[in-house]
């Protein structure tokens, strides 16, 4: 039975519920796929919920973009009903614009909408966006007060825990972003300042779970990168679930990793190459059906240095994917790995 770590630096056990978003069922501890820029697309999140993933979100979508009708924007707007439940995840600067996206994606039924007040990249925070909004907390709680109104669906957030270390006031934040009606708060435990540096701090996370007040589903996110970790997290700070990005990336069997572990205590034994090779070319493939011959190729470079990290003498054969420019060319790299690497085990 998961334990709750509380203030007093008690352990004590709470019974097993089911996490719910409003009324969407999600089990007892989910696994969530973090929204990611050109990583969270359909292709990918199709592996993800294949290999155990429980929540998808998509990548997130520009306000404006989707408001003027951005070909990349509406794009993002596609799902197919085996990824469910899904959220569509939105960003932007200007209450009115979010309000009218938000009317724009309820049409296209996800189950729920997600606000974007984590992302620290520059251009999307010097506008007051993503995490940039961190500076402004008057301005994000009317956000999503707006934006919760505007709504029939429910309405969720993922942000970090403060703009920088002097304004780490994310437990107040949680609690006034449930005053005006979210249904549950998924917290990157860095700061934007931190960007990704640094070690993830869960300690606020676990704060906020605490918070006699708090009644919504939280979630945690940052450095879990292994079922030991995931279980570790889980025990001591109390959350609700974990949302996972960067170690899903050219590795989508973490989520039934986890999840074995927590049920068994035993780890699920690693994929094999001809595994790897298996799924890496269902990924590409798709890829090349969702984007194209071009995009199809570039967009799924990132993925391979993962699919294959240990390897020894892989580097010729790393740069040989991310370089290859025809799909014919990538499958036929794919099959001469496996024929290379069919034996190798991984530890």
């Amino acid at each position: 039975m998961p334990l709750r770590f509380i203030s007093n630096n008690k352990l004590v056990n709470f019974a097993k519920m089911s996490v719910k978003i409003g009324n969407i069922e999600l089990g007892e501890f989910p696994l969530l796929l973090a929204p990611m820029e050109d990583v969270s697309d359909p292709p990918f999140r199709a592996l993800c919920k294949r290999h155990g993933a429980d929540v998808m979100y998509t990548e997130f979508i520009s306000s404006e973009g989707l408001i003027r009708d951005a070909v990349k924007s509406t794009q993002k707007l596609d799902f197919f009903d085996y990824e469910r439940p899904l959220a569509i995840q939105i960003f932007g600067h200007d209450i009115e614009s979010m309000k009218q996206t938000t009317k724009i994606c309820e049409k296209v039924n996800p189950d729920f909408i997600d606000i974007n007040y984590g992302c620290p990249v520059k251009k999307v925070t010097c506008k007051g966006a993503g995490s940039g909004i961190l500076k402004d907390i008057p301005k994000m709680v009317s956000m999503t007060k707006e934006i919760v109104n505007s709504t029939h669906l429910p309405v969720t957030v993922k942000t970090r825990l403060g703009w920088d270390d002097n304004s780490k006031h994310i437990v107040e934040i949680a609690e006034r972003l449930q005053d005006v009606g979210i249904k549950a708060i998924a917290i990157h435990g860095r700061t934007r300042k931190q960007m990704y540096k640094g070690e993830a701090d869960w300690s606020l996370i676990a704060d906020i779970k605490n918070n006699k007040r708090m009644h919504i589903p939280v979630f945690g996110n940052g450095d879990v990168d292994s079922p030991q970790t995931a279980q570790f997290k889980r025990d001591k700070y109390g959350v609700d679930g974990i949302m996972i990005g960067r170690a899903a990336i050219g590795h989508p069997w973490i989520f039934n990793e986890i999840k074995h572990f927590l049920k068994t205590g035993q780890e699920l034994p690693k994929p094999t190459i001809k595994e790897r090779i298996e799924v890496c070319k269902e990924h590409l493939e798709f890829s090349l059906k969702w984007k194209g011959p071009i995009l199809g190729v570039v967009e799924t470079r990132r993925h391979y240095t993962n699919y294959f990290k240990h390897i020894p003498n892989f580097k010729e054969y790393r740069i040989r994917l991310v370089t290859a420019q025809q799909p014919e060319e990538l499958f036929e790299i794919l099959s001469e790995i496996e024929r290379t690497f069919g034996e190798y085990e991984f530890a």
